[in-house]
């Protein structure tokens, strides 16, 4: 009986400071693939409330060369019962997808072909310039993140975008789009970048934190390039 009371106490622990340590709802990201021509990427994510343990997910389809998403290209799912304990909510995500097969199916999008990750950013990386490289074609990157805060509290807005650079060229682009204002999201980061299987254009994972009750809900969206 001690043993089981101290068992209990020690889960009990673990719980609550897992809480209090990241005290939000965080999603997780996937990447599902492109068409078979590389101009449409579908991404998706999914988690669970924080308070409610409501299992929800976001399913995306982009045009790449246009870095927007499809008609009717952005659909979303919670579920109405809360997830059992040691459940991480992705059943929900399986829910969309099955019930947007037509979507998918539409753009020929095929899960195998998956883009080429060729940066993926380590958990205490910081939003200073880093470099990355295409070993497919030999190119060498620098990608810089710039990020703006506007107002505080329920007024908060703030954009990005991202200066990226080829070594040795004069050119450089920008991704994204740096007058769009996003409401109550103080910060992003640029958490990986992955290379499209066919014509090489870029798509950047971005992480975005929006404030919540003593922390950070964390969402993500995608930024896409292609290069000339």
């Amino acid at each position: 009986m001690v043993q089981r009371k101290l068992f209990s106490l020690v889960v009990a622990v673990l719980v609550y400071g897992a809480v209090h340590l990241w005290a939000g709802d965080v999603a997780s990201f996937v990447d599902l693939g492109f068409s078979p021509d590389g101009k449409v990427y579908v991404f998706a994510q999914h988690g669970v409330k924080t308070h409610s343990l409501l299992p929800w997910a976001d399913l995306g389809v982009v045009d790449v060369s246009r870095n927007e998403f499809m008609p009717g290209g952005r659909v979303s799912f919670t579920h109405t019962q809360p997830i059992n304990a040691g459940q991480d909510g992705s059943g929900a995500l399986y829910r969309l997808l099955s019930q947007n097969n037509a979507l998918t199916a539409r753009y020929g999008i095929n899960f195998l072909q998956q883009g080429q990750p060729l940066y993926i950013a380590p958990e205490t990386a910081t939003q200073t310039p880093f470099e990355f490289r295409d070993f497919r074609t030999g190119a060498s990157y620098r990608a810089s993140l710039t990020q703006r805060v506007e107002g505080s509290g329920s007024n908060l807005v703030s954009s990005f975008h991202i200066i990226l650079a080829k070594t040795g060229a004069r050119q450089s682009y920008t991704v994204g789009s740096p007058q769009l204002k996003r409401p109550l999201i103080t910060s992003y980061d640029i958490r990986k970048v992955i290379r499209a299987p066919r014509d090489g254009s870029l798509i950047f994972v971005i992480e975005m934190r929006k404030p919540n009750d003593g922390g950070s809900d964390i969402r993500y969206m995608v930024e896409t390039i292609k290069l000339d």
